[in-house]
């Protein structure tokens, strides 16, 4: 046991320099050797933890999606009070990685989402990761959707594909410089504040 504890920890430290190097070359400049010399091990414990350098982009990316889903569930779970429309908000905040503290983790997701484009395991990867999402936003909207004086969407599916894609795609605007992160959150906050509005099934 222990060993394979040290293994899956030696496997996220590599991640993590993966991250740090993309985020500084973007992902062509991510080399086996200099992932080991950020990681401080040597390329053969990069090479036995991954047979390829595509695998370890894949863990990689497994390990940043990892982070934001698990900053989306603490924002879900912080405030158990909050209304299921709040906690949609919140969410989609998280998803737009707009804060400062977050700017590297977005130029990093960006990268891979490029990437991805032409290598089907990355692709499958993000594909995992927007519907676990997914289904999370559509719960919210469904749940959200039976408040007081809230029209309920007729589907909850259709509408969080949009808020997650609404929420993705604003995070590339502001890294681009074309908005800026006030401008962004008041985009997404509005589409939000519309879901509600209007005749049930009124996407808007």
């Amino acid at each position: 046991m222990p060993r394979q504890v040290d293994h899956e920890e030696r496997r996220r430290l590599i991640a993590a320099a993966v991250c740090r190097l993309a985020d500084e070359r973007g992902l062509e400049g991510v080399t086996l050797r200099d992932v080991a010399a950020r990681a401080q091990v040597s390329m053969g414990a990069v090479q036995r933890c991954f047979a390829t350098k595509e695998e370890m982009l894949v863990f990689a990316l497994g390990y940043v999606g990892e982070r934001i889903g698990e900053r989306v569930r603490a924002r879900l779970v912080r405030s158990p009070a909050q209304s299921a429309a709040s906690a949609l908000g919140h969410a989609a905040t998280e998803v737009e990685l707009l804060r400062a503290e977050h700017r590297a983790e977005a130029r990093v997701w960006l990268a891979f989402v490029a990437q991805a484009a032409v290598s089907p395991p990355l692709a499958a990867t993000l594909r995992a990761n927007y519907a676990a999402l997914q289904e999370a936003f559509a719960h919210l909207i469904a749940e959200a959707g039976g408040g007081a004086g809230r029209a309920a969407p007729q589907d909850p599916g259709r509408e969080a594909r949009a808020v997650l894609a609404l929420a993705d795609g604003l995070t590339t605007h502001v890294l681009i410089g074309h908005l800026a992160p006030e401008e962004a959150e008041e985009v997404l906050h509005a589409h939000l504040r519309r879901l509600w509005e209007g005749p049930a099934g009124d996407a808007g």
